[in-house]
């Protein structure tokens, strides 16, 4: 797609919703991105401490004598 295309895609879009309606739209998936973005940076720092936790759990398991 060329910059032509999304002028042209703009332009309908504009025709088809008005400015305020897209405004919204705008703002609706900027949210949407935003919270993805969170999530998965949440998630990525769950693994995080999972991981450690796991890794501290398996050095204190080889550490103690077995009985």
């Amino acid at each position: 797609m060329s910059i032509a295309h999304l002028i042209l895609l703009f332009f309908i879009l504009l025709l088809v919703f008005g400015p305020s309606r897209l405004e919204g739209l705008g703002l609706s998936l900027g949210r949407a991105i935003r919270g993805f973005k969170k999530g998965l940076e949440e998630g990525s720092e769950e693994e995080a401490k999972k991981d450690s936790f796991s890794d501290k759990k398996t050095k204190s398991d080889k550490s103690e004598p077995n009985n």
